[in-house]
This record gives structure tokens, C-alpha cells and sequence, in this order.
């Protein structure tokens, strides 16, 4: 290539760097309609429980049971535990160690009652569940009630064993 044959390209590739780029060829910055959409979820309005008498009556028995139960549980656990401090500090297998395992698995079973009561209440949740039904805030309320009231058995069985010698 010869010098003024050179010096053409040079001319031409320069010249091409050198022109103002068409500001039409570029695109907008602007929001477009995909961008103008909402994506978040459309959720149903929260359904609201009717009153249904046959459940609040069903609730209601379900509640003196519980309350029974607990009572029951309460002249158990009194006894239990006047066995279980005359048989402080007897060694395991002794008479008085012995009255106050009997008198645990007695208050175990009286817990049953109360374990009876909120089997039937998450029952009656579960199948309002299944049916697509709203919650319900008295079944709600009495299930964590009973729950409460288990705990708080436990909890109660668990002192007298902390008492007792181990097996």
C-alpha cells in the first residue's frame, strides 16, 4: 500500500469515529407498559365466621368436660402430692416410694381426660379445616385453654417425680 493509499484509510476510519451518533437509534429510558404492571398476588378478602349454634353448644360441652377434668386432675394432684412429700427421701422400692408411683400413674391417667378433651377440639378444627371454613375464635380459644391446662398437668406430674428417687 503506498503512503497516499494509507493515509485515505486513515481518513476514513477517522471519520467514522469523529460523526455524532444518531440519537433516534437508541431506546428510551422511559417506563414501558411490562414495567407499569403489578405483579403482587391478588389475595382473597379474609372469610369471617358466622355464628353456628351447634358448634358453640358442642364448645360448651367440650368445656365442662375440661373443667371437670381439671378438677378431677386437681383432687388427684393433692393427694399425689401429700404421698409424694411423705416419701421424700425413701429409697426406691420402699412402701411410701411406692404409694407415690401409684399415685402418678393414677394422676397420668386423670391427664387423659384432659388429652381426651383437646383430641376432640383439633378434631372439630381439622374438620372445619377440610371444609375450608374459617377459624373459629371460640374453638381456637378453648383449644388453647386445654392446651394450657396440659401444660400446666405436666408440669405438675413433672414436680412430684422431681421428688421422688429414681427407680
Amino acid at each position: 500500500m503506498n503512503r497516499a493509499g494509507f493515509s485515505l484509510l486513515i481518513a476514513a476510519l477517522l471519520s467514522g469515529c469523529a460523526s455524532m451518533p444518531d440519537s433516534g437509534r437508541f431506546p428510551s429510558l422511559l417506563p414501558r407498559a411490562i414495567e407499569s404492571r403489578s405483579d403482587a398476588m391478588v389475595l382473597p378478602p379474609v372469610a369471617v365466621a358466622t355464628p353456628d349454634p351447634a358448634l358453640d353448644a358442642r364448645l360448651a360441652e367440650l368445656e365442662r368436660r375440661l373443667v371437670e377434668a381439671t378438677a378431677t386432675f386437681d383432687t388427684g394432684f393433692a393427694r399425689a402430692d401429700r404421698v409424694a412429700n411423705a416419701a421424700r427421701g425413701v429409697r426406691a422400692g420402699g412402701d411410701a416410694w411406692l404409694d407415690a408411683q401409684i399415685a402418678l400413674a393414677e394422676l397420668d391417667v386423670l391427664r387423659t381426660d384432659t388429652r381426651l378433651v383437646i383430641a376432640d377440639l383439633e378434631q372439630l378444627a381439622a374438620d372445619r379445616a377440610l371444609e375450608l371454613a374459617p377459624d373459629y375464635p371460640g374453638l381456637a380459644a378453648l383449644i388453647e385453654q386445654a392446651k394450657t391446662q396440659e401444660t400446666r398437668q405436666n408440669e405438675r406430674i413433672a414436680s412430684i417425680e422431681a421428688r421422688l428417687a429414681p427407680a
